[in-house]
């Protein structure tokens, strides 16, 4: 019998070729192409919108959902950008790219600053095969961007300037048929582009980055801070970013959705996260008949709406997953409550009712009135939404060393409790704590300890028969278990998966061993990088 991810599968498969006889039945024949933008008489402004295609009617809308059609197809006025004058000495562009649905050009000023020009209109069947399977879903697929907030980044940044959050500065500006573009003039000329400051390199000019020498990708920052103990997480600061993702209801938050800011430290660096591409905040996908059986099957596709239900935040927050595993394996859930009540005293209603007015002056009335009220709802639920995280992220614990050495020491912390403690081996010197947390087998079912590369030590301090599993991956290197248990018993709940490169004598006594099944996940930092998607 299959299972129900198989018969989820099977059922998804179904809806959406459903939806193709529908996407005929529903057609509407007979549609124009978009007008041209009304040019104002000085040329520094146009007037258009930004998806007039995205217009349809009772029938479509019935079963793919209203979404944010009205936005897409009202009038907006935007300023002309000028590639000769928008900085002085001009922008010169140097690369296309773009990710599954957006196409984005870097430009280059003649002081090294760059920007980057985002499409406000996507287009999700590009992350389609192409070929038959594009050609078939794909009008569907691309119909569905109706389910995002067309101006919602421009909103997201003046609330993450509020929360205390870094962020780009979108602006919203029309790119015409300008021949500064070259090569790239037929795919970039005549739309709609959100231009934001590209956040890579040095930023000390810059405030909404905190003015950091160096701000790198996601890749760069999770490969120092597994190769070296002084490269750390600012862990709060993006515990604040995730709870924010949250509230805006912004679930694709997968690794190149983040860059980091780094800051010099004593002997080492600090990390602190800019969050960045908000596309998909105040997505609202589940108001057609079609669209809210395929959120059923698929959670991640959380919907805006004023409450936040309990079983959806595991959906709302998988893409970012891995990252959120590693980075805040060590706060307590008085953490995740501070963090939370701290947002709601910054994201006043009046914050709110500010940051609404950004984005075009024709939509602001109805953003403001449909907006205000659901974030105004769901910033009083930002507490619970911490704990159901907490509990969500502490039920399989995961504590990742790097390729240094590192001593573990594991302890019991009262009944049904388990302290973990964390510390760098540094030579002639004693041994320096870099992360301490209890964990407690009411929230916490299971502790993994990944030693990566380096000599480690992982020493067991009875009575650890608490209810709580523990695993020990040593990775490679020389490692040790040192067990001062005097019985099976008081251990019984440990695992040490030893990696085969391990040939050190081991003290482990009666801990139960077996062979590491994935030495090639947790060996050492270019193993462990594997487990977050890095190439998108």
């Amino acid at each position: 019998m299959p299972g129900p991810a198989a018969l989820s599968g099977f059922f998804f498969r179904r809806v959406w070729c459903a939806g193709v006889v529908l996407l005929a039945a529903c057609s509407e024949s007979g549609r124009s192409g978009p007008p041209a933008p009304r040019w104002a008489a000085d040329s520094t402004t146009v007037q258009l919108a930004a998806g007039p295609h995205y217009a349809r009617g009772a029938g479509w809308r019935f079963f793919w959902g209203t979404h944010y059609r009205a936005l897409w197809a009202t009038p907006i006025t935007a300023p002309v950008l000028r590639l000769a004058t928008a900085v002085p000495g001009g922008l010169t562009p140097l690369q296309a790219g773009g990710s599954y649905q957006s196409r984005t050009l870097r430009l280059r000023s003649p002081t090294g600053r760059e920007f980057v020009l985002r499409s406000v209109d996507k287009d999700a069947s590009l992350a389609l095969p192409a070929g038959l399977t594009r050609r078939v879903l794909g009008r569907l697929m691309k119909d569905q961007t109706s389910a995002t907030q067309p101006y919602g980044a421009y909103v997201a940044a003046e609330l993450a300037a509020a929360a205390g959050v870094y962020h780009t500065n979108p602006r919203l500006v029309y790119m015409p048929d300008d021949p500064g573009l070259g090569p790239f003039r037929a795919r970039f000329a005549n739309a709609l582009y959100l231009l934001e400051e590209r956040a890579e390199g040095d930023q000390r000019a810059a405030a909404c980055f905190g003015h950091s020498p160096a701000v790198v990708n996601t890749a760069r920052m999770l490969r120092d801070i597994s190769q070296r103990s002084r490269a750390r997480v600012v862990a709060r600061a993006y515990l604040r970013a995730r709870l924010l993702d949250m509230w805006l209801g912004d679930w694709s938050r997968r690794e190149d959705q983040w860059r980091w800011a780094s800051f010099p430290q004593a002997g080492g660096v600090s990390y602190q996260p800019i969050p960045r591409d908000r596309d998909q905040a105040f997505f609202l996908f589940d108001d057609g008949l079609i669209t809210r059986l395929v959120a059923w099957f698929v959670p991640k596709y959380h919907s805006f709406h004023a409450t936040i239900r309990p079983g959806t935040v595991y959906g709302l927050t998988t893409t970012a997953r891995a990252l959120d595993r590693t980075l805040l394996s060590t706060l307590t859930a008085d953490d995740y409550r501070q963090e939370a009540d701290s947002l709601r005293r910054r994201l006043t209603d009046a914050v709110i009712a500010h940051a609404l007015t950004a984005g075009p002056a024709e939509t602001r009335a109805a953003v403001g009135a449909r907006f205000g009220p659901l974030l105004r709802a769901r910033r009083e639920q930002l507490p619970g939404v911490a704990q159901q995280y907490y509990e969500i992220l502490a039920k399989e614990a995961r504590l990742v060393g790097t390729d240094q050495a590192e001593r573990f020491v594991v302890s019991g912390s009262g009944p049904g409790q388990v302290r973990v403690k964390i510390l760098a081996c540094r030579p002639a010197q004693a041994d320096s704590l870099l992360a301490e947390r209890v964990y407690d087998r009411k929230t916490t079912t299971r502790i993994n300890l990944y030693g990566l590369a380096g000599n480690d030590i992982f020493e067991l301090l009875p009575p650890l028969n608490t209810g709580i599993s523990v695993g020990l991956y040593d990775g490679a290197g020389h490692d040790l278990v040192l067990n001062r248990a005097t019985s099976a018993a008081s251990v019984a709940d440990v695992t040490w998966y030893q990696n085969p490169d391990n040939q050190r004598p081991s003290k482990a006594g009666q801990v139960t061993s077996q062979p590491d099944r994935q030495p090639e996940l947790t060996s050492n930092s270019a193993a462990w990088l594997k487990r977050y998607n890095l190439h998108d």
